[in-house]
């Protein structure tokens, strides 16, 4: 079967979230797999010769932005050029929505986050979702989701059909793999840091991730296993994020946190192999690729007792309430100090996490163009 496929690529931009990653992985991958005749790439109404140009900050004046947008064509002539040659394509959105020309297409919908977490998002988000989530849902032949629990949930929230909604699971790419603290230490030398040294956050700063009840929970940790292990959190400010950030704050002032916002791509994995315990306290997710990507380099877990995270882990990790901060500081001393379970931890988490692969999510998303042709 000859396939000719359509991507969109809006979820692409310099830093990487979790959806821009499954975009970037999806968008290098998809033309390799069997079936795939031709690629291409989708953006807000304009064709993308590489996506790969938008993972780069753009250099272009304000003055050559304007010129640019003026010798485009009409949004009109766009549109009907667009449909022509959508008609005879597959035409994917792998972040919630599809434009009118992909009817008949294929939507990820990786969490409900928009319904469940109003308070999360901005408001001109929540907007968008209402005026365009469930005209994309709508027009989609397929919808996509990151984990079998997400699945299940989009199945009853949305009043969807099953056989129109499929798992198909994330992955850690191979930059995410055990390393020796000899390739670690001049990375982790620029952010103050030791190979095992530190305890690892990879996270949004944001009141659903449960930044705040890890926050408290270190608080109460034994002086002599803070300082031993200062907590590291990486990721963007989120929304709604100044509470967390005053906490942050004052832990910082006493030496028990640092707080690093976003790192350069490359130095991502080295963090993470780096790191002697990663926590993720997330209360609701639709995948959770953070907790993968350090169990894939070798790290002892702890999530949060929830959402699909269970799931995903597979039993590698250790599971919390991040709600009970006494019973979670427990946890993490436990997770921190006792060998055995750090030992098992590892070999469990590898495991797990070798049975994500992008190449396999890549082909099982073509597996899904193949039943809308």
């Amino acid at each position: 079967m000859s396939l000719r496929v359509i991507l969109s690529v809006e979820a692409l931009e310099p830093h990487l979230s979790g959806i821009g990653r499954y975009n970037w992985e999806l968008a290098r991958r998809i033309g390799a797999v069997d079936d795939v005749d031709d690629l291409l790439f989708y953006r807000n109404g304009f064709w993308i010769d590489d996506p790969a140009t938008l993972l780069q900050v753009s250099t272009l004046t304000p003055l050559q932005k304007w010129v640019k947008r003026r010798v485009r064509p009409p949004r009109w002539v766009r549109h009907l050029r667009d449909r022509a040659i959508a008609r005879s394509r597959v035409f994917h959105g792998p972040n919630y929505f599809l434009p009118t020309v992909g009817e008949g297409g294929v939507i990820t919908v990786h969490d409900l986050s928009v319904f469940h977490y109003p308070e999360t998002h901005p408001e001109e988000r929540l907007r968008y979702f209402d005026r365009a989530f469930r005209a994309s849902l709508d027009r989609a032949g397929h919808v996509i989701t990151d984990s079998g629990t997400t699945r299940a949930e989009v199945i009853d929230y949305l009043s969807l059909s099953p056989d129109r909604v499929t798992a198909v699971p994330l992955a850690a790419g191979p930059d995410f793999r055990p390393r020796d603290a000899a390739a670690l230490a001049p990375a982790l030398d620029r952010y103050g840091l030791a190979p095992q040294g530190y305890a690892l956050c990879v996270s949004t700063v944001e009141p659903r991730k449960r930044i705040v009840e890890l926050l408290r929970a270190w608080e109460v940790l034994p002086a002599t296993v803070r300082s031993r292990w200062p907590l590291t959190v990486t990721g963007g400010a989120g929304w709604l994020s100044d509470s967390i950030r005053d906490l942050m704050d004052k832990g910082a002032r006493q030496g028990w946190v640092r707080y690093l916002g976003f790192v350069p791509e490359q130095d991502l994995p080295l963090l993470y192999a780096g790191a002697a315990l990663f926590i993720y306290p997330s209360v609701y997710e639709g995948f959770g690729l953070p907790p993968v990507e350090a169990m894939a380099s070798g790290v002892p877990t702890v999530v949060a007792d929830a959402s699909c995270l269970p799931e995903v882990t597979g039993g590698a990790a250790m599971l919390v309430r991040p709600e009970d901060i006494d019973g979670f500081a427990l946890r993490l001393e436990q997770a921190l100090t006792d060998g055995d379970w750090r030992a098992g931890a590892r070999e469990r988490g590898l495991a797990v996490a070798g049975g994500y692969d992008w190449d396999r999510c890549a082909r099982e998303t073509v597996d899904v163009y193949r039943r809308l042709r």
